[in-house]
């Protein structure tokens, strides 16, 4: 008879070192989304909403956001780590309802 194939035992658990490059270029790839497109975005819905920000373009709105994030201002690194905090907190609830489902 074959061995089971989705048997715990017979898998092998990922090297550490392929572990931590998916999750740095994870990582970086979020980054990236809250450096670039959520700036992008974020003055898109503003400019919709409000109107123009400040009575100038988004090259102004995106020197004050790079400003803040070079000044260390938490709100603003806040914004640039929301993609990979909000995926952190997906897995995190993943983890718990696998854990709930065990007992």
């Amino acid at each position: 008879m074959a061995p089971n194939v989705s048997d715990d035992k017979s898998r092998k658990a990922p090297a550490p070192g392929s572990i931590l490059k998916k999750e740095a270029m994870l990582f970086v790839g979020l980054l990236f989304i809250g450096l670039v497109i959520l700036p992008v975005a974020i003055w898109f819905v503003g400019h919709a909403v409000f109107g123009a920000y400040d009575g100038m373009g988004y090259m102004a709105f995106f020197g004050m956001l790079s400003g803040k994030i070079r000044a260390g201002d938490p709100a603003a690194w806040f914004l640039v780590l929301s993609p990979w905090l909000v995926l952190q907190c997906i897995r995190l609830m993943a983890l718990g309802w696998r854990a709930a489902a065990k007992t």
